[in-house]
């Protein structure tokens, strides 16, 4: 077994020491709180099963189609259309550039015509990106067609990150489940942790079958095929303004609403949070490459998609402690994001010169399941924060400052050995962001 099979071994068999114990009866869990045990569980568990398994089945499986075409994006983009390398990275920024561009508009249509339209909107334009991606229709669109499979697909990353956040949130205030939304996000992060090794270890399997790396881009299709039906079939919709039928028309200056949530100094300490750390992120899945291979042990190829699913299950691992915090009340989300903050500035500022593979790729992990432990925690905040009248619009303009960061990084780092240079930038930026969060929001009762 060579070491990254070893290291994927161990962070898989931790994964499943922290997730048997919630198969072990309930009095075999002493040093927890009964309270605690009574306030997890809610009162009639029929109706949230009901309500909850399609949303969390739906989510998955949009996930998934996500994850189907990451791995092979870049590859199909240079080994089966044969495109220059200097054009490459235009695709993607069109692709930043039209989530910027269309995250504003996004939100505020799902609240206004709604967000279960939304979701259903984002398995439609994803779909069409997809196919446009793998070139569908023969050189019919050619160059046009790849970056309109770019634009489409940055729209339907703004529609999946809005749309499926704004909707749980809102069902769950509908039906006065507000106190669930910790165990949701927790639980949306564990199953978009498995459905990243399973996609990833499938997709390279129909690469292997097919022999084009067009495969899981068609799977990703029948995958939000069938998302798209599961919503259709088992959502019930809900809008910003549910009050009144005027509120769907957009007639009630909902404006005002949405400045006013803006400029509330917790919501603006966590769009800070959240450009500064997705941004990280998205430049750390260009740069991890890289990095891993500059102290690279062993002559060949490193074997990238073990040490994918690797860090995949470190992020698991990690939903899966987000979960125990939670539960026995251990820290208030607000201090638990600073923490992730922090942990993830020391990662990226220890990255930036690693000194060995192993110590590199424990680093990353360590990142990884910070990223595991930020979606819930960030998404729990931002529910309790934010009015459910303007959700989906706020939600869609913090994701502007995201894609231009994301954008403006891009144009000025270079090539993938730039890492030196964007891990420290990096790094104070989190621990800047960091202590604003603990400022802003260090003993606010809404944040707990």
């Amino acid at each position: 077994m060579d070491i990254h099979t070893l290291n994927l071994t161990l962070i898989l068999t931790l994964c499943l020491a922290l997730y048997l114990p919630r198969f072990l009866p309930s009095s075999q869990h002493p040093s927890q709180p009964p309270k605690s045990t009574t306030t997890a569980t809610p009162p009639a568990a029929p109706k949230p099963k009901g309500s909850t398994i399609p949303f969390l089945t739906a989510y998955t499986l949009a996930m998934s189609s996500d994850w189907l075409q990451g791995p092979f994006l870049y590859p199909l983009y240079s080994a089966e259309h044969h495109l220059p390398p200097t054009l490459i990275p235009a695709l993607f920024t069109a692709g930043f550039l039209s989530s910027a561009l269309s995250s504003g508009p996004i939100g505020r249509w799902a609240d206004v015509y709604g967000r279960k339209k939304a979701c259903l909107a984002f398995c439609g334009i994803s779909a069409l990106s997809c196919a446009l991606t793998i070139g569908m229709g023969g050189g019919v669109f050619g160059l046009g067609g790849l970056v309109m499979g770019r634009v489409f697909g940055g729209v339907g990353t703004g529609l999946l990150f809005v749309g499926f956040e704004s909707w749980v949130v809102g069902d769950l205030r509908k039906e006065g489940r507000e106190g669930e939304m910790g165990r949701v996000f927790g639980v949306m992060s564990g199953l978009n942790g498995v459905a990243a090794i399973v996609c990833g270890v499938g997709s390279e399997a129909v690469v292997g079958w097919a022999g084009t790396r067009k495969a899981p881009f068609v799977v990703a299709i029948g995958t939000l095929g069938v998302a798209a039906g599961v919503i259709w079939r088992f959502w019930e919709e809900n809008y910003g303004e549910i009050a009144t039928p005027s509120d769907k028309d957009g007639k009630q200056g909902s404006s005002t609403s949405v400045w006013t949530v803006l400029t509330n100094p917790q919501v603006l300490a966590l769009g800070l949070a959240s450009t500064v750390f997705e941004g990280s992120m998205y430049l750390f899945v260009f740069f991890w490459a890289p990095a891993l291979k500059s102290v690279q042990s062993n002559p060949g190829e490193l074997p990238y998609g073990v040490i994918f699913a690797s860090f995949m299950a470190a992020t698991l691992a990690s939903s899966l402690i987000f979960n125990i915090i939670t539960e026995r009340q251990l820290l208030r989300h607000a201090t638990l994001l600073v923490a992730i903050l922090a942990v993830s500035a020391a990662c990226f500022f220890a990255s930036a010169k690693p000194r060995s593979e192993q110590s590199a790729f424990w680093v990353f992990c360590l990142f990884e399941a910070a990223v595991g432990m930020y979606w819930p925690c960030m998404g729990f905040l931002k529910g309790r924060l934010v009015e459910d009248s303007v959700r989906a619009q706020v939600y869609g303009l913090l994701r502007i400052p995201l894609n231009v960061f994301v954008v403006v990084s891009l144009l000025f780092t270079g090539d993938g050995d730039a890492f030196g240079k964007v891990f420290p930038v990096c790094s104070t930026l989190l621990l800047a962001s960091a202590g604003t969060v603990w400022a802003v929001m260090s003993g606010q009762a809404i944040a707990s």
